[in-house]
């Protein structure tokens, strides 16, 4: 049962990402209603319909949709998919500016129809794109976030579950840093059960290496490019994290999730969005401030900072 009653999501971007989010949304009841936006009218003509005639077997959520952005009118959240898409060989940070362009015009007109929306923003390189979003709107940083590494650590614990012989929900281990080329696991605070990553032990599963960790990592990172390499496009995963994170917001849930807001002074790290477990609840994401790290994860996760930094000043020009 939705906390805000008569709960609305509107999906910016009817491309892979978009409509596989409403997809989702619409099979797992993650709002009433669903809007899909783009300024492609055909396609997303297209798009709604094809998703409308299911909506006998999704329960109670409806789906409206076109280019018109008083579609999006009311909605509690907005999950922004739009921009230019990933090519192979193509870093995010390369997508930066394009995308930067398309969010910074279109940020106001959705402000204008959904003037209290909580903001998560797909489109990557989301936490550059998020640190400019929120400053060209002024929005809190808890209104305006990224997806960041929720996928990352899905794609994480997925990868643990199969090597330790468990479901996925018994691993508890995060991503956070950049989503992108520096993020990294937090190792130190890695379990499955109540059993640190390194001492986990069962009959045909041996105890892992750091080696073996660390190319789990290195997988885990380079998840994306492999498969934008035999499809042309991550969505049916990014799709399901998205709709997961609408649903601690409109279900008030204050749910652990690592997405990415802009930070101050988390362990020193301020003006940058970069992913760490953070409270998502019905009023946005508050990251939390206790999450430690070992002297190593430190450096690392100030590596990603800088890496980003360096991306932001370049596109603020």
């Amino acid at each position: 049962m939705s906390v805000i009653e008569n709960s609305k999501l509107t999906v910016v971007g009817a491309g892979s990402v978009g409509s596989s989010t409403a997809y989702a949304a619409l099979i797992r009841g993650s709002a009433r209603h669903i809007a899909l936006y783009d300024i492609a009218t055909e396609k997303t003509e297209a798009e709604v319909l094809d998703l409308a005639h299911g909506t006998q077997f999704t329960g109670s959520s409806d789906i409206i949709g076109g280019s018109d952005i008083s579609v999006a009118e009311g909605s509690h959240v907005i999950v922004i998919t739009a921009g230019a898409k990933q090519k192979p060989g193509q870093t995010r940070i390369e997508l930066a500016g394009t995308n930067a362009n398309i969010l910074k015009s279109m940020m106001p007109k959705l402000l204008e129809v959904a003037p209290n929306a909580v903001f998560v923003i797909v489109t990557n390189p989301c936490d550059v794109l998020t640190v400019l979003a929120q400053e060209a709107t002024g929005l809190p940083p808890e209104r305006i976030f990224a997806s960041g590494t929720v996928l990352d650590t899905s794609r994480l614990r997925w990868k643990l579950a199969q090597r330790a012989g468990v479901a996925s929900t018994s691993v508890h281990a995060y991503i956070v840093g950049e989503h992108g080329d520096t993020e990294f696991p937090l190792w130190s605070k890695a379990f499955i059960g109540t059993v640190p990553i390194l001492d986990w032990e069962t009959e045909g599963h041996p105890r892992m290496t750091v080696d073996e960790l660390d190319q789990i990592a290195i997988d885990v990172r380079d998840a994306a490019y492999k498969v934008i390499q035999g499809k042309g496009a991550t969505n049916y995963a990014i799709g399901l994290s998205s709709a997961r994170i609408v649903e601690a917001v409109l279900r008030d849930e204050h749910a652990v999730m690592p997405v990415s807001t802009v930070l101050e002074d988390f362990h020193g790290v301020s003006g940058v969005a970069l992913s760490v477990p953070s409270i998502v609840s019905a009023g946005g994401a508050i990251p939390i401030y206790e999450t430690q790290f070992s002297p190593s994860e430190l450096q690392l996760f100030r590596h990603s900072a800088d890496a980003l930094r360096t991306v932001a000043d370049e596109l603020r020009g």
